[in-house]
């Protein structure tokens, strides 16, 4: 990417969205950096700023809400920010049975995993194609690849996350847009404690530090990959469930997750 560049990361405040910050400021682009966290915010602008002379913007955001993709549009129009390359990073996810997790989590989770990163892209997108540069970083999670008893709602998330990330890239085949769906598998990050994975024995032999998931990304995002998943363990997981009945999978994750 040339100079004079900006990337907006959502869920910047830690985990592979700082990373990804990083890895993009390092390259060259301003960077928008939204999270809830003003705090978090602010000390990776100031590292960010002294290590690569970009400029980092901190624009707090609680994107759960209903309004907060317009609030923060809005505050990028007051700011005169033009962002060219926008990174879906921010999500969460929640371990337990569908019945018995609160409601409104769930709830939230779908309106930061799906409806945020939705809205947020269809209030920029028009602008990149209207200079035909940039393009659109999803951040997934191979979990897009089967049904996730016990977490239920995120495994769906996920899969709306890579599906719509496939369908997208295809609609800008015919620009110079590059779209790409980074999905991790378990990552040195807030998530694992976050969402109560953490403690699975599953989660903790194939994690992976966020340093290098946002490296990758990053470099596959500039390549114009379609999907990028970081690791041959978490490659080997998605090829191997391509093989298998779905029941079959669904029973096996279902197991893992119930422990």
């Amino acid at each position: 990417m040339t100079q004079n560049t900006t990337a907006l990361i959502t869920g910047a405040s830690s985990g592979i969205g700082r990373e990804l910050a990083i890895q993009f400021a390092d390259a060259g682009n301003d960077v928008v950096l939204v999270a809830r966290s003003e705090d978090k915010l602010r000390e990776l602008a100031s590292e960010i700023e002294a290590r690569s002379d970009r400029r980092a913007t901190v624009i707090t955001s609680d994107l759960s809400r209903p309004e907060a993709v317009d609030q923060l549009c809005e505050e990028l129009a007051r700011r005169s920010i033009t962002v060219d390359t926008l990174v879906n990073n921010a999500g969460f996810g929640a371990l337990g049975k569908f019945a018995e997790l609160p409601a409104d989590r769930q709830i939230d989770m779908v309106m930061v995993n799906v409806v945020a990163l939705t809205h947020l892209t269809r209030r920029l997108l028009p602008s990149m194609l209207h200079k035909n540069r940039g393009g659109i970083l999803n951040v997934g999670s191979i979990a897009a690849h089967q049904a996730g008893p016990h977490m239920a709602v995120y495994y769906a998330t996920k899969a709306y996350v890579l599906s719509f990330t496939e369908g997208l890239r295809e609609e800008l085949s015919d620009t110079s847009l590059r779209v790409t769906c980074l999905e991790p598998g378990p990552t040195e990050s807030g998530f694992g404690e976050d969402s109560g994975m953490g403690k699975l024995e599953m989660f903790s032999s194939t994690t992976m530090t966020s340093k290098a998931v946002a490296i990758a990304g990053y470099e596959g995002y500039m390549k114009n990959e379609d999907v990028v998943i970081p690791g041959w363990k978490n490659r080997l997981m998605v090829t191997s469930a391509g093989f298998l009945p779905r029941i079959a999978t669904r029973k096996l994750v279902g197991k893992m997750q119930s422990a």
